[in-house]
């Protein structure tokens, strides 16, 4: 994933920059970076964040950097903002999102008389510089900005910082947010709405899909309309957005009070669990919401480390991702033994990290412990948001179970799977119930999903859980 911030102000804004760029530390752990525009021309730094925190690497920069125009960003891949000189003349870039069509795109530069990119990311050509580059093949930022958008197979919001001011541009279905704040002498571009809060900005503007807008410390023009198909993605709620997000003006944490209060009216009547526990972090408020709904008493049976594992992101490393799971989570065994628990968690991606937590619990001294995830199965990677690091759809443990059950036919029973009324739902929830050790297993359904959102299906991309576009 990635965030993105920006500020244009009559002001030095360097330090603005700062803190709202690492307010978005949750969406990535590979680079951070920052670029500024004053008197003294484009200045800009980018760190390795992997082994320690944005603000860490960047304090020292902080004070050395000035400008009345700043953008900076977290990514979990590419370094970035990139810092461009073009025959549309000199400008810093940022973006968020995923090129499907990447090769593609690159063969048409290359056709086109690109010569060259930089090997900047594990030595693969930088996505924002392809960016750039498609945007430079245009008479004007703008329609490069358009073009982008029309092109890109995935999904593509953008900040790019020219000497006169801010273009922001939000994915053209809008699969990711992109908000204005302002206060008396600013306004600030930001992925998280929550991220300027603290800076005195209040909210202005959420751009809508394929909106572009130019952003100057006097003001915000609109330079292209939104459009009016919408498909923001649902798992921004469910796990990605931090609790004091609001997307599309619906809270993240009011979401998750919403689907574990939904969660718990589907099993009314059918568990005896002495206490409801969410997986943190994000599995916690969908597990008070669950607790509140159903009257069994909410209890945190493991406590997260934070002073030194305090991002939820995981390294690719399989063998390290178990490690880090374990070290993360500590048990209060107090809380555990003799105890019958219902463990609610995000989502089920690969089932490795869930299932030596339950596992864990059982040692502790756990009776039972039923899990509840606070959406339905995970059937198709991620398209648009890089979402999962998995290589291959074979990764998720609903598509080896369903491989395992059909063979050959996998692929053309998967709409079935999808189906919660069906009896292959059915037998591949038992399954995952089985392979995990869970006690019992049912996931939230995509229909009470989207109604704790509140937005109609329509506007909504559900692509991992059903497979439609």
């Amino acid at each position: 994933m990635g965030g993105i911030f920006g500020v244009a102000s009559k002001k030095n804004c360097a330090l603005e920059l700062f803190y709202g760029i690492d307010y978005h530390s949750h969406l990535g752990t590979r680079r951070g970076g920052m670029a500024t525009y004053g008197p003294e021309g484009f200045n800009r730094a980018i760190h390795n964040i992997e082994n320690s925190p944005f603000r860490t690497k960047f304090e020292r920069d902080v004070e050395e950097m000035k400008g009345n125009l700043g953008i900076g960003c977290i990514s979990d891949y590419e370094p970035q903002p990139l810092l461009i000189q073009s025959h549309l003349g000199s400008f810093a870039i940022a973006t968020v999102g995923k090129i499907n069509n990447f090769e593609t795109l690159l063969k048409g530069l290359y056709a086109s008389g690109s010569s060259h990119f930089q090997e900047m990311s594990s030595g693969q050509v930088n996505a924002t510089e392809l960016v750039a580059s498609l945007i430079c093949r245009r008479d004007s930022l703008l329609h490069g900005i358009r073009y982008v958008q029309e092109v890109v197979d995935g999904s593509m919001t953008l900040i790019l910082m020219t000497k006169e001011g801010i273009y922001a541009a939000r994915d053209k279905y809008g699969r990711t947010p992109l908000v204005i704040g302002k206060k008396e002498d600013a306004y600030c571009i930001s992925f998280e709405n929550f991220a300027y809060i603290n800076l005195g900005y209040e909210d202005y503007k959420e751009l809508g899909p394929g909106e572009i807008v130019f952003v100057t410390p006097e003001g915000v023009k609109e330079l292209s309309p939104p459009g009016e198909k919408m498909q923001i993605c649902s798992f921004l709620w469910v796990y990605y957005g931090y609790p004091t997000s609001s997307y599309e003006g619906i809270n993240v944490e009011e979401m998750r009070y919403r689907c574990g209060s939904m969660l718990a009216k589907r099993d009314t009547g059918k568990i005896q669990a002495d206490v409801v526990a969410g997986v943190p972090d994000s599995g916690t408020a969908h597990a008070i919401g669950y607790a509140n709904e159903s009257g069994i008493p909410f209890a945190r049976p493991f406590i997260k480390y934070t002073p030194t594992w305090p991002r939820s992101f995981m390294p690719t490393n399989q063998e390290q991702r178990s490690l880090i799971a374990r070290m993360k989570l500590i048990p209060v065994k107090a809380l555990i033994e003799k105890k019958k628990l219902l463990l609610i968690d995000d989502s089920i991606v690969r089932g490795t990290q869930l299932r030596e937590t339950t596992e864990f619990l059982y040692q502790s001294g756990a009776k039972e412990v039923h899990v509840r995830p606070a959406c339905p199965p995970l059937l198709f990677g991620c398209k648009y948001l890089n979402f999962s690091r998995s290589k291959s759809e074979l990764d998720l443990i609903t598509r080896r179970i369903i491989l395992e059950k059909e063979g050959e036919q996998a692929e053309k029973t998967l709409k079935e799977y999808s189906d919660p009324e069906s009896e292959r739902y059915e037998s591949m929830c038992s399954e995952i119930c089985k392979k995990q050790n869970f006690t019992s297993l049912r996931y939230h359904r995509l229909d009470d999903m989207v109604e704790s959102i509140g937005l109609p299906k329509c506007k909504l991309c559900t692509y991992c859980f059903d497979g439609r576009e």
